[in-house]
């Protein structure tokens, strides 16, 4: 697997969602979302109901259930300053309507 977080990323989640050491957030896909090919990255706070694999950024552990991976894989999760937002990459898929 081939899942990148950056520190970025991960403080702006702390601040946003209030977290602390040792809090898990699950990122799974969702339906929806402009420009994805009618997917997205979905976020909560808590581990998902599913077997999951889990990457420590932080001291936050970030879950991924393993029936997501075929489109988490290859993503990098980062925080632009200049747009003061998260955004998310896959070299994998280069079509966003069609991924």
């Amino acid at each position: 697997m081939d899942i990148k977080i950056t520190e970025r990323a991960a403080k702006f989640y702390i601040k946003e969602m209030n977290l602390t050491e040792s809090d898990d957030v699950s990122l799974f896909v969702r339906v929806g979302g402009v420009g994805s090919g009618g997917f997205s990255v979905g976020i909560h706070k808590g581990k998902p109901d599913k077997e999951f694999l889990t990457y420590e950024v932080s001291s936050i552990s970030f879950c991924l259930a393993f029936d997501d991976l075929w489109y988490l894989d290859g993503i990098t999760i980062d925080f632009d300053e200049d747009i003061g937002d998260i955004t998310f990459r896959n070299e994998r898929f280069s079509d966003l309507s069609n991924p």
